[in-house]
């Protein structure tokens, strides 16, 4: 398994501008991320990558707590790094989320440049971490 592989970010989150520099696949919606993730949309995962997975809680079709309770109850794609993006800091969202296995939760700030300077401070975050690699199922079921 190779540590160092370049982490592709995955945002799920309505209306998130980010300032990385690691590859980003962006989705809209809670039901996009999970199509690509499951392999079931025009867009799919690489068959052997490192994924870190920013998502937000509020979003359209399918809510962010419903993505990480099926993320996280799949045995290949639980290993994916979630963190959690909300406007809120209800200790129950929080409490909830981490018992669902979520990595992080972050609540973003409301003044847009605190928000970009925390994405800044975010992307030299993602430069030094270590994400296990996610492979792909065959059609049969079995991961490769």
């Amino acid at each position: 398994m190779n540590m160092t592989r370049e982490v592709v970010v995955l945002i799920a989150d309505d209306d998130l501008g980010a300032g990385l520099h690691n590859p980003i696949e962006r989705f809209e919606n809670g039901q996009d991320i999970l199509d690509f993730l499951f392999g079931r949309g025009l867009r799919q995962r690489a068959k052997e990558a490192s994924y870190l997975l920013l998502l937000d809680i509020r979003m359209p079709k399918v809510d962010g707590v419903e993505v990480l309770r099926k993320l996280k109850a799949d045995p290949e794609l639980k290993k994916i790094p979630v963190i959690m993006l909300t406007t809120t800091d209800d200790p129950r969202e929080v409490e909830n989320c981490h018992a669902l296995g979520c990595s992080n939760y972050v609540v973003k700030p409301v003044d847009y440049e605190k928000f970009a300077e925390a994405i800044k401070q975010f992307g030299l975050f993602i430069a030094l971490v270590q994400v296990p690699e996610v492979r792909t199922a065959y059609p049969n079921g079995k991961w490769s």
